[in-house]
């Protein structure tokens, strides 16, 4: 058997660079490049592995901020890459590795391939207690790292050379598997990154993994044929894996076809096109007039690609109709599964163009025309509300932040791709963002992770570098991980970040006075000491010379014609633009006709509190218990 002596660190940049994928007969490279921010867990490890091989194996290092924004930048990579790419990130021991995981569990939630390498303490334990190591009273073992293991699709500790044989490739068959898919995290103990092995050649074989297509049973199929073929009121709410699966035009077709109206989820949208006649629309607690009407009495739902969680379930009270029946489409069991659902476990697109063949067969016209009537009725008034609330500029004062979302899609259009993931802003960009295309909306909701926003727009831009990319993010979030902006300047990638300052945790705010509870906490205001409370004047930040400082070209927009100017200035700029504009935090989007289950306080000598309790406690009739 011929041999080749490596570190550990240069054999898993050797084997990563030779780590393909193919789909309907396209193959690439799987792992794009390694991020990394280096210490004495890994310099000499990896670090030296990449710096001595990275180009030979045309296996490129990029240096982020912050360890967590970088398992962020892969995972956003990887969505918009349908699952098909994405990056390796490696950190040092201790404090650089607990900052990935964060990142992990919003891409094992969100079922995103990410791939970690975080360093470790010593295995030959003869530095012990090594700097930055945590030492567990009874588990000798345990370390840092181990906090992985509930975040993680895959996790292994390689204490020895040779477990890398069999850890590696089964690493990468989880990262391939769109069932399995998630966080995959290979501990590396600092010692044993370099050490020498001599690893048989045919390791390092050019390996191709084929990302699979499951087909659904004939005998599922059959039984979701009769329930839609008998349903007066079917529906289909879509999710992410329909785009990852490249769906979307049989969707399209699907939906057309036989009169079916599409909801939305926040993963799903863009799946269709705003203005496609069988799109009704957002779906659940952040959902539309016309999406929760037709979920509210349909008699058959079909989940395309989504995991139900409760912001579409709207806490178990979106779907009312208490003879509904679910089919869930779903290369995971358990996400097909869910809401007691006939469980077609499939490839969305395979699922699809069968279900359409087999309906078709039967005979089956679609939906009576008096439901298509009420669907295209409903689509129109729905359509009505989100123009007026795009276009709402009467008010005096600074814009509300429903009027910078439309001015924001209508600069851009509707195939430019918007990127956020946590506040208010994922709810009102659902509703009001018109996508025209299944990669121009990209909302972390999984986790909605503050913090996510910027680095991931970076994300999108490499994986896509010929999109127009633009990030709307929230002073909150701004505030807790802007550093990226330096990245984007060190490494030229251009996008436009439009910050909505409305002075802190306004979306929080909100929901505290929904649950009763006075103003407490949220707003970023000078400490008033006579009560000890935040209710001092709003904090002054200067978002526009802060950008400005990290090498951005910064623009501040306070009116509309402002923003405009701005915007179309970014699109010319040769860098990444930050845009700072003022938000009237009291300018809020309303709900329609939705819940979310938001526990109140039980007992309390606050009246609104006791108020609150009483109308929470009157909503939670209505969730469907039956439906688990």
């Amino acid at each position: 058997m011929d041999t080749v002596r490596l570190t550990v660190g240069q054999a898993i940049v050797r084997f990563l660079a030779n780590q393909y994928v193919e789909r309907d007969g396209r193959e690439h490279r799987f792992i794009a490049g390694v991020w990394g921010i280096f210490g004495h867990g890994n310099v000499a490890g990896l670090g030296q592995a990449l710096e001595e091989l990275g180009d030979a194996e045309d296996m490129p290092y990029f240096r982020p901020q912050n360890e967590q924004a970088q398992v962020h930048l892969a995972a956003a990579f990887a969505r918009h890459s349908n699952r098909l790419r994405t990056y390796a990130c490696t950190s040092s021991v201790g404090p650089g590795a607990m900052n990935m995981i964060t990142g992990a569990a919003g891409a094992s939630i969100n079922r995103i391939p990410v791939l970690l390498l975080p360093s470790d303490y010593f295995a030959n334990r003869t530095p012990d207690p090594v700097l930055q190591q945590v030492e567990h009273p009874i588990e000798r073992d345990v370390s840092a790292n181990d906090a992985f293991r509930p975040v993680s699709r895959y996790f292994d500790r390689v204490s020895r050379p040779e477990q890398l044989l069999g850890s590696l490739p089964e690493a990468f068959r989880v990262l391939t598997d769109p069932a399995d898919t998630g966080a995959v995290t290979i501990s590396l103990p600092e010692d044993v990154q370099s050490e020498a092995f001599d690893w048989p050649e045919r390791f390092f074989d050019r390996r191709v993994w084929r990302v699979r297509r499951p087909q659904p049973e004939p005998a599922d199929l059959a039984e979701a044929v009769r329930l839609i073929g008998a349903a007066k009121a079917p529906l289909i709410v879509v999710g992410g894996g329909a785009i990852y699966s490249e769906a979307t035009e049989e969707l399209a077709a699907f939906a057309t076809r036989f009169g079916i109206p599409v909801v939305e989820t926040q993963a799903g949208k863009g799946a269709l096109s705003w203005d496609h006649p069988m799109n009704a629309g957002p779906a659940g607690t952040n959902g539309g007039v016309a999406a929760n009407r037709l979920a509210r009495e349909a008699d058959v739902v079909i989940g395309v690609g989504t995991r139900m969680g409760d912001f579409v379930t709207a806490s178990r009270t979106t779907f009312q109709n208490q003879d509904a029946t679910f089919i869930g489409i779903n290369v995971r069991p358990t996400d097909a599964h869910k809401l007691r659902a006939l469980p077609i476990v499939a490839d969305a697109r395979e699922a699809i163009c069968a279900l359409e063949v087999k309906l078709a067969a039967t005979g089956y016209q679609g939906t009576a025309r008096p439901y298509r009537d009420r669907v295209a009725e409903l689509k129109r008034t729905w359509d009505d509300i989100v123009t007026g609330l795009r276009g709402r500029d009467d008010a005096p004062g600074d814009l509300g932040q429903a009027e910078v979302i439309g001015i924001v899609n209508d600069a851009v259009g509707g195939h430019a791709t918007v990127v956020c993931a946590a506040g208010g802003l994922p709810g009102d960009l659902l509703r009001l963002w018109r996508a025209e295309d299944p990669k121009a909306y990209h909302v972390e909701y999984g986790f909605s992770c503050m913090g996510y926003e910027i680095v991931a727009g970076l994300g999108v831009r490499l994986a896509d570098p010929d999109r127009e990319v633009v990030v709307m993010v929230g002073d909150g979030s701004y505030l807790m991980m802007n550093s990226e902006i330096v990245t984007a300047v060190a490494e030229g990638l251009k996008l436009t970040i439009v910050v909505l300052d409305n002075h802190g945790f306004q979306c929080i705010l909100a929901l505290q006075r929904l649950v009763g509870v006075p103003d407490f906490g949220n707003e970023l205001r000078f400490r008033d000491p006579s009560r000890n409370r935040l209710t001092g004047p709003y904090v002054p930040v200067d978002f526009r010379a802060h950008a400005e400082a990290m090498g951005a070209l910064a623009l501040q927009a306070n009116t509309r014609d402002e923003l405009r100017e701005a915007l179309a200035t970014a699109r010319t700029a040769d860098r990444i633009t930050v845009i700072a504009v003022p938000t009237d935090p009291e300018k809020r989007v309303p709900g329609f006709e939705s819940w979310w289950d938001v526990p109140v306080a039980a007992a309390s000598e606050q009246a609104s509190v006791r108020d609150a309790r009483s109308a929470y406690d009157r909503k939670r009739r209505e969730q469907r218990i039956d439906i688990q």
